[in-house]
């Protein structure tokens, strides 16, 4: 009998047999923080581009759509990324300016899902940022637009080899949900 595309899809394995531990209680009470400490273990883990999120946006009339980019920061005006105004997930921000950024650490058993309001940051901020990317020539780029998800869901998920996975989230103003 021929293996079925869903047998080989179960019998895939799931997460490495040494998975970090987690304890919601001893965790950072800022969301923002412990986002960094995370990134910091998988940087030390040789996790490659552990910045790297998927990005999902979805048109006026709702339908969804998701694509890998990089996360630019986290401070005061939300999570960072940046892209052209005219590219699709311009077009559907400004149709519809919520979002859900998704970072997975499949070394770690580790993800965090980040959900809220987009805002495009100011025209100086975008030209920085424009101006810092790799290859930067000096041009002007007046369609690059460096935009905050500002958070109203944040979850961080801990993989367990016994399936009692580890969700730790936080709600707007990183009030703790969990």
């Amino acid at each position: 009998m021929s293996e079925s595309f869903r047998d080989r899809l179960r019998a895939l394995p799931d997460f490495p047999s040494d998975l970090p531990s987690f304890d919601p209680e001893t965790a950072p009470a800022d969301p923002a923080a412990l986002f960094r400490q995370w990134l910091d273990e998988a940087l030390a883990a040789s996790v490659l581009q552990p910045h790297a999120c998927s990005l999902a946006t979805a048109d006026s009339s709702g339908q969804p759509s998701s694509r890998m980019l990089i996360l630019k920061d986290i401070d005061d005006d939300g999570w960072q990324f940046a892209t052209a105004r005219t590219s699709r997930k311009g077009r559907e921000l400004s149709l519809n300016p919520q979002a859900a950024l998704n970072f997975f650490w499949p070394e770690q058993g580790r993800q965090v899902r980040v959900a809220g309001t987009v805002v495009e940051l100011s025209a100086e901020a975008s030209a920085a940022d424009w101006d810092a990317r790799p290859g930067a020539d000096g041009s002007t780029n007046a369609q690059w637009q460096l935009y905050a998800l500002q958070p109203s869901e944040i979850e961080f998920w801990q993989a367990r080899h016994d399936r009692r996975h580890i969700r730790h989230r936080f709600g707007p103003d990183g009030n703790l949900l969990s």
